[in-house]
C-alpha cells in the first residue's frame, strides 16, 4: 500500500472511531460496548429481520448460519491453496463460537438485565465478543509466527512492514477510539456526579480534554515514528549501506527523541497545570502515567536506527582498511 493511500486509510479510521463512539452515546442500545462490535450490530439486524415476517425470519436464519460458517469457508479456501497447519483448527473453533455468540446477540433477553446496579447485558456482550476475538487474534498471532519463522530476509522485511502498518492502525484506534471513549465516559461521570451545579464544571471539562490530548498524543507521535521506520526499511532493502539509509536512520533517531521528549513534558506540564487550577477543578487526575507501549516502541525504533548507523560506519571503516 502506498504511503498516501495508507495515510488516507488512517484518517478514515480515525473519523470512523470518533463516529463510532459518538454514536454509542446517542444510540446506547445499538453500541453498548466496543468488544461486542460487530456481533451486537449483526444480532440487532438479524433480530429485526426475523420479526418482520415469515420471509424475513427465513432470511435471518440463513444469514445467521452463513455468517457463523464464514471461518469454515475460509478454512476450505486455505485447504485448496496450501497445506493446513495445527493453528488452522482454530477456525473451526471460531465457527463453533460464532453460533452461540450471534444467537445470544439476536436474543439479548437471555443475557439478563441488571444485577446489583451493573448492566449484566453489557458485561455479557463484552464477554461474548471477547471470547470470539480471543480465538480470532490467537489464530492470527500463531499464523504470523509460523510465517515469520519460515520467511527469508526479503520476505521478513515485507512482513515487518506489514506488521508496522497494523501497529499504526492500533495507534490510531488508541488515540481516536479508546482514549476518546474514555473522555466521553469522563464527561458523563462528571455530569452525573455534579447534578445541579453544571454551571461550574467548565474548567473541569477543559482539563478532561487536556488529559485526553496528553494520553492520545503519544500514539499520534508513534504513527509518525512508524512512517519513519517504514522509510528506513525501504532504504535498507534497496541498499543497507547507502547514504540515504543513514539519513533515514538519523531522521528516525531525532523523531524518536522528539516523541519521547514531548511525551514526558506533556505529562509533567499537565500535572503542574492541575496544581495551578486545583481549586476550580471537580476532577483531578494526579496519577503518574507512563505510556509503556509508546516508550517501548520508540526505544526499539531508536535502537534500530542506531544499529544501522553504526553498521554503516563499520562498513566505511573496513573499506578504508582494505
Amino acid at each position: 500500500m502506498k504511503r498516501k493511500t495508507f495515510c488516507i486509510f488512517l484518517v478514515c479510521e480515525a473519523v470512523f472511531c470518533l463516529f463510532l463512539y459518538l454514536t454509542r452515546v446517542s444510540l446506547p442500545e445499538t453500541f453498548t460496548v466496543l468488544l461486542a462490535f460487530p456481533f451486537e450490530q449483526i444480532g440487532i439486524v438479524l433480530r429485526k429481520l426475523s420479526l418482520s415476517g415469515g420471509i424475513g425470519n427465513a432470511l435471518s436464519i440463513i444469514m445467521y448460519v452463513a455468517i457463523s460458517f464464514v471461518p469454515l469457508f475460509v478454512l476450505f479456501i486455505f485447504k485448496k491453496r496450501r497445506r493446513l497447519y495445527l493453528e488452522d483448527s482454530l477456525l473451526v473453533v471460531l465457527s463453533a463460537v460464532l453460533f452461540p455468540v450471534i444467537y445470544l446477540m439476536i436474543n439479548p433477553g437471555m443475557l439478563g438485565t441488571n444485577l446489583f446496579g451493573v448492566n449484566e447485558q453489557i458485561v455479557s456482550k463484552a464477554l461474548l465478543g471477547g471470547v470470539a476475538y480471543s480465538v480470532l487474534l490467537g489464530y492470527i498471532i500463531l499464523r504470523i509466527l509460523r510465517i515469520f519463522f519460515s520467511a527469508d530476509t526479503n520476505s521478513l522485511q515485507k512482513y515487518i512492514a506489514a506488521l508496522l502498518c497494523v501497529l499504526n492502525v492500533l495507534f490510531v484506534y488508541l488515540a481516536f477510539g479508546a482514549y476518546f471513549g474514555s473522555l466521553l465516559d469522563s464527561f458523563e461521570a462528571l455530569r452525573v456526579g455534579n447534578t445541579g451545579s453544571e454551571h461550574s464544571l467548565g474548567m473541569s471539562y477543559v482539563f478532561l480534554v487536556i488529559q485526553y490530548i496528553v494520553n492520545a498524543l503519544p500514539n499520534v507521535l508513534n504513527v509518525l515514528v512508524v512512517f519513519a521506520v517504514l522509510k528506513l526499511l525501504n532504504e535498507f532493502a534497496s541498499d543497507r549501506y547507502s547514504e540515504a539509509t543513514v539519513v533515514a536512520a538519523n531522521i528516525l533517531s531525532r523523531l524518536c527523541g522528539l516523541a519521547l521528549t514531548i511525551t514526558v513534558i506533556l505529562g509533567i506540564g499537565f500535572n503542574l497545570l492541575q496544581l495551578v487550577f486545583l481549586k476550580g477543578l471537580r476532577v483531578v487526575n494526579g496519577t503518574v502515567q507512563i505510556p509503556l507501549l509508546s516508550i517501548a516502541f520508540v526505544l526499539a525504533a531508536l535502537l534500530l536506527a542506531q544499529f544501522i548507523r553504526e553498521n554503516k560506519q563499520l562498513k566505511d571503516d573496513n573499506d578504508l582498511f582494505i
